[in-house]
Protein backbone atom coordinates (compact mmCIF):
# COMPACT_ATOMS: atom_id res chain seq x y z
CA UNK A 1 0.00 0.00 0.00
CA UNK A 2 2.98 2.30 0.86
CA UNK A 3 4.14 2.38 -2.72
CA UNK A 4 0.41 2.92 -4.11
CA UNK A 5 0.76 6.30 -2.16
CA UNK A 6 4.52 7.35 -3.06
CA UNK A 7 3.40 6.45 -7.13
CA UNK A 8 0.32 8.80 -6.90
CA UNK A 9 3.09 11.50 -5.73
CA UNK A 10 4.35 13.94 -8.01
CA UNK A 11 7.40 15.79 -8.20
CA UNK A 12 7.78 18.85 -10.06
CA UNK A 13 10.36 16.53 -12.37
CA UNK A 14 7.49 14.63 -13.55
CA UNK A 15 5.17 17.79 -14.06
CA UNK A 16 4.45 18.78 -17.91
CA UNK A 17 7.07 21.49 -18.96
CA UNK A 18 3.98 24.12 -19.64
CA UNK A 19 3.39 23.49 -15.94
CA UNK A 20 6.95 24.10 -14.63
CA UNK A 21 7.40 27.40 -16.59
CA UNK A 22 3.62 28.07 -15.53
CA UNK A 23 4.97 27.64 -12.08
CA UNK A 24 7.92 29.88 -12.64
CA UNK A 25 6.21 32.49 -14.17
CA UNK A 26 4.46 32.98 -11.28
CA UNK A 27 7.02 32.82 -8.99
CA UNK A 28 8.40 35.82 -11.28
CA UNK A 29 5.75 38.09 -10.48
CA UNK A 30 5.74 37.15 -6.94
CA UNK A 31 9.48 38.06 -6.67
CA UNK A 32 8.23 41.44 -8.78
CA UNK A 33 5.60 41.71 -6.26
CA UNK A 34 7.66 41.90 -3.68
CA UNK A 35 10.50 43.94 -5.47
CA UNK A 36 7.58 46.67 -5.25
CA UNK A 37 6.52 46.58 -2.37
CA UNK A 38 10.14 46.60 -0.82
CA UNK A 39 11.35 49.55 -3.43
CA UNK A 40 7.79 51.66 -2.22
CA UNK A 41 8.42 51.25 1.11
CA UNK A 42 4.92 49.29 1.35
CA UNK A 43 4.17 47.87 4.85
CA UNK A 44 2.18 44.66 4.66
CA UNK A 45 0.20 43.01 7.45
CA UNK A 46 1.25 38.89 8.55
CA UNK A 47 -1.42 37.69 6.11
CA UNK A 48 -0.59 39.34 3.27
CA UNK A 49 3.25 38.64 3.33
CA UNK A 50 1.94 35.11 4.08
CA UNK A 51 0.27 35.28 0.99
CA UNK A 52 3.36 36.43 -0.73
CA UNK A 53 5.60 33.22 0.47
CA UNK A 54 2.95 30.68 0.47
CA UNK A 55 3.19 30.32 4.21
CA UNK A 56 0.74 29.79 6.82
CA UNK A 57 0.20 33.20 9.01
CA UNK A 58 1.63 31.96 11.92
CA UNK A 59 4.78 30.78 9.90
CA UNK A 60 5.51 34.43 9.82
CA UNK A 61 4.72 35.45 12.62
CA UNK A 62 6.92 32.57 14.63
CA UNK A 63 10.14 33.67 12.63
CA UNK A 64 10.66 36.52 15.27
CA UNK A 65 11.09 40.68 14.40
CA UNK A 66 13.96 40.13 11.70
CA UNK A 67 14.99 37.43 9.11
CA UNK A 68 15.63 36.79 6.13
CA UNK A 69 13.44 35.79 2.71
CA UNK A 70 14.89 34.84 -0.43
CA UNK A 71 16.46 38.35 -1.77
CA UNK A 72 14.97 40.51 1.23
CA UNK A 73 15.26 41.43 4.76
CA UNK A 74 11.64 40.67 6.62
CA UNK A 75 11.57 43.20 9.00
CA UNK A 76 8.47 43.86 11.66
CA UNK A 77 7.28 47.77 11.87
CA UNK A 78 5.21 47.74 13.95
CA UNK A 79 1.37 46.74 15.72
CA UNK A 80 -1.46 48.34 14.56
CA UNK A 81 -4.50 47.44 16.54
CA UNK A 82 -4.73 43.49 16.18
CA UNK A 83 -2.25 43.65 12.73
CA UNK A 84 1.72 43.36 12.73
CA UNK A 85 3.06 45.21 10.31
CA UNK A 86 6.03 44.21 8.30
CA UNK A 87 8.42 45.66 6.11
CA UNK A 88 10.85 44.25 3.35
CA UNK A 89 14.48 45.40 2.16
CA UNK A 90 15.58 44.77 -0.98
CA UNK A 91 19.68 42.94 -0.07
CA UNK A 92 22.37 42.46 -2.16
CA UNK A 93 23.63 38.89 -2.49
CA UNK A 94 26.79 39.55 -0.38
CA UNK A 95 24.65 40.54 2.49
CA UNK A 96 21.61 38.12 2.74
CA UNK A 97 21.49 36.94 6.65
CA UNK A 98 21.95 33.28 7.49
CA UNK A 99 19.00 30.95 8.17
CA UNK A 100 20.44 29.15 10.58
Amino acid sequence: MESAISSSVSTTDELPREVRVAQLRNLVETLHIADEIASQGYLISSSELADLMDVNASAVTSRGNHWSWRNWVVSRVRREGNQILWQLERVDKGKIMDED
